[in-house]
């Protein structure tokens, strides 16, 4: 497709209104962190090369990608109400151009954002928030420990692991209870004192064992004409046991470290692993496996918004459609949280809870665009 002049004008004007205001807002979000976290600098003595490599050189994408929607909707909202103040617009429409001509380089815009947006939430990203959040883990949060009490986890299906506290410097827990239950019976039951990560053997070394195994066995019964159920049982103790479990260190790490930091691929395996243990947290991971994609797609929506909404020159002028354009893009972000908590309390179904924000936003922007200068 060849790119005409109207195009390439409103294209570098797009790109270039976008990258300038995401940088600047960029600018002021490190100011604030750098004067939240000053002290924690100095008092920890971080080296200056940590802080710039670590952190603030994954903050940067990081930030600016989670913003970049609504950024992309102030960027056109800017320069296209300057183009309206201007008469640009009137000029262009009077000379037989279609709006939905006009449209067009906006589009190309929004999915070269939208293109850069999918490829840094499913693959860069996750990664640099790893080096990020163990940055932050290591010098901000104090080296992260769960402050869980009582902590039950689905480690395979029918197979429960109780835990009464986990201590996530020792990689330690207290009070263990490993239960079985098939059919709603209890096959076996395991209770230890304590239990302590093995990192070099990667097992579990377990403290005071014991032991419970139960074995079913069924019996005819013509006086009551039904099958009763007796059973035997073994006890054992042990001073000490290793065990192998699919339990690990890294499962008791900081929520959002576990979800934040997975690949597409890694957290596709890891859902799947999660619904075969019979996790009760899915849709936390659902949630945040379907927003990488559903908001970098918002951009098309909001460009939509911005266009139909700014190329009318009105009373007000840029202020007016600035004002607006924030009101909606709050709204935006508000819709999205209700429907993700909707989600993750189990209220609807996790894709189409992440989805629905957009679905709304689009009737919206097909209303605006009928509505727009022709």
């Amino acid at each position: 497709m060849m790119l005409k002049i109207l195009d390439k004008y409103i294209l570098k004007r797009f790109i270039g209104t976008f990258f300038f205001s995401i940088s600047l807002m960029l600018c002021i979000f490190i100011v604030f962190d750098i004067s939240e976290k000053l002290s924690n600098f100095i008092s920890e003595k971080i080296p200056l090369k940590e802080i710039i490599l670590e952190h603030y050189l994954n903050f940067i994408p990081y930030y600016g990608n989670l913003f970049s929607p609504l950024f992309t909707f102030i960027s056109v909202i800017l320069f296209t109400s300057k183009m309206a103040y201007k008469t640009e617009f009137v000029a262009i429409l009077s000379s037989g151009t279609s709006f939905k001509r006009i449209l067009r380089p906006y589009m190309i815009g929004a999915a070269l954002i939208t293109g850069m947006s999918l490829i840094l939430n499913h693959f860069i990203i996750p990664k640099s928030n790893k080096v990020r959040i163990n940055f932050e883990d290591k010098y901000i949060n104090e080296s992260y420990n769960t402050e869980e009490r009582n902590i039950h986890k689905q480690i395979a299906p029918g197979t429960t692991l109780y835990m009464a506290d986990y201590d996530n410097f020792s990689n330690s827990a207290n009070q263990i209870s490993i239960e079985k239950i098939s059919n709603n019976k209890q096959l076996s039951i395991l209770k230890a004192e304590t239990m302590r990560w093995d990192s070099i053997n990667r097992a579990w070394d377990l403290v005071n064992v014991f032991e419970r195994e139960l074995f079913y066995s069924p019996i005819d019964s013509a006086k009551h004409g039904a099958t009763k159920h007796v059973f035997k049982e073994t006890h054992r103790f042990f001073p000490t046991k290793k065990i192998r479990i699919d339990f690990l260190p890294k499962d008791m790490i900081r929520f959002q470290s576990k979800i934040e930091v997975l690949p597409y691929f890694e957290l596709r395996d890891f859902i799947v692993k999660e619904k075969q243990k019979g996790s009760s947290r899915i849709e936390f991971f659902e949630v945040e496996m379907y927003k990488r994609t559903a908001f970098p797609f918002a951009t098309f929506i909001l460009t939509i918004i911005g266009v139909s909404i700014s190329s009318r020159k009105i009373r007000g002028g840029v202020g007016l459609h600035i004002a607006l354009g924030l009101v909606l893009s709050c709204v935006y972000i508000l819709f999205m949280h209700v429907s993700t908590t909707f989600a993750t309390s189990g209220l609807a179904q996790p894709m189409l809870a992440v989805w629905i924000p957009n679905i709304i936003f689009s009737v919206v922007a097909f209303y605006l665009y009928t509505k727009a200068q022709k």
